[in-house]
């Protein structure tokens, strides 16, 4: 383990013991890590076998906190580690829908590269095209809009 690992489970308050351990608010050192944007973090992470399937209190996993941070690279290596793209949390949202609806252009469209479905449907029963919070969003998922 890297000091900068250990520095960063310390920091965080996680179990230097177990790297899926979660904490605050079920988040694990992957989903921290994803949300502050740290890459080279989440890269031990998961080169330490940190599962990426896990989910939050929420029920979102660490895509959706790496699309909070906006940091496309930490998304990528999720995706590579075979995170679940469309993972619904307990309202039924997704990291896209999320996405669109803060106006991140590029997540979303990073996100439909990688096959997010825009077809999914929250609770209430929108889509990621109706919570589109710009028009940058909407261009991005307006070929997927029936």
């Amino acid at each position: 383990m890297s000091d900068e690992l250990l520095d960063f489970l310390l920091t965080n308050g996680f179990d230097v013991a177990d790297v899926d351990a979660p904490a605050e608010h079920g988040l694990t050192p992957l989903m921290r890590a994803a949300l502050q944007g740290r890459l080279n973090v989440v890269d031990e992470l998961l080169e330490l076998g940190a599962k990426v399937q896990t989910r939050n209190q929420d029920g979102n996993n660490a895509l959706w906190l790496g699309c909070v941070s906006g940091k496309t690279e930490v998304v990528r290596r999720l995706h590579t580690a075979r995170i679940d793209i469309d993972n619904q949390n307990d309202t039924g949202a997704t990291a896209l829908m999320y996405a669109a609806s803060s106006g991140k252009a590029e997540m979303v469209g990073l996100l439909l590269e990688f096959g997010a479905n825009a077809q999914l449907t929250n609770l209430d029963g929108a889509n990621a095209g109706d919570m589109a919070a710009t028009s940058d969003c909407l261009r991005q998922l307006r070929h997927t809009l029936r």
